[in-house]
């Protein structure tokens, strides 16, 4: 009398059988694009801790965080933020390979530095979201979180995103958020129902 039937009736491998490899979750890295002070980092680290208490493996890349660590070095000219975008997306393409849920809260002014990043996901099947953080300038100027445009209009600053310096609105992102007059937990919210609407929650 053999075991490979009995082992097969309770779900073992038989004898000699390479084992299943366990299903690993399927990572993403959604890219929150807009101007400074739009929400961007507000509606990540919301967002990260909903989906942490979830159970979902997830990592914010903040764009400041990276800038002081990752791309200490870099200016603001166009070349060096094109440097810091690539390097942000190469790191993230890596987590979401791996199963992570990326949220890249990264200004990424120009249209070709985000379309490199969604061109390094696409060539190794890694999930790449573009939202668009969809806050006017006079709201962003309003909220002025890190006082960038108060510095901007006295004259302390220049090379401002969105004012002086230029920003490529996003023409076809995957999602656009509109944030006027809405709150944080609205805006969360919809960005759930979008990646659970995707497959990838």
């Amino acid at each position: 009398m053999t075991t490979a039937p009995i082992l097969a009736a309770v779900g073992a491998p038989a004898p000699g059988a390479t084992p299943a490899a366990p299903l690993r979750p399927r990572g993403a890295t959604v890219w929150l694009t807009g101007l400074p002070s739009a929400g961007k980092t507000t509606l990540a680290r919301a967002l990260a801790g909903r989906l942490r208490s979830e159970g979902h493996p997830v990592e914010v890349l903040d764009g400041d965080e990276v800038r002081a660590h990752l791309s200490a070095g870099l200016g603001f000219s166009r070349e060096d933020r094109h440097t810091n975008v690539t390097r942000i997306g190469f790191v993230a393409e890596r987590l979401a390979a791996h199963g992570v849920t990326v949220l890249a809260p990264v200004i990424a002014p120009y249209a070709a530095s985000r379309a490199a990043v969604r061109e390094r996901h696409a060539g190794r099947g890694t999930a790449f979201l573009e939202v668009h953080v969809a806050t006017p300038v006079e709201v962003c100027s309003a909220r002025d979180v890190k006082g960038l445009y108060a510095r901007q209009a006295a004259g302390e600053l220049t090379g401002l995103t969105g004012v002086d310096d230029p920003y490529e609105i996003p023409a076809d992102p995957e999602l656009r958020i509109r944030t006027r007059g809405r709150s944080v937990a609205e805006c969360t919210a919809e960005l759930h129902a979008f990646l659970t609407g995707r497959g990838l929650l």
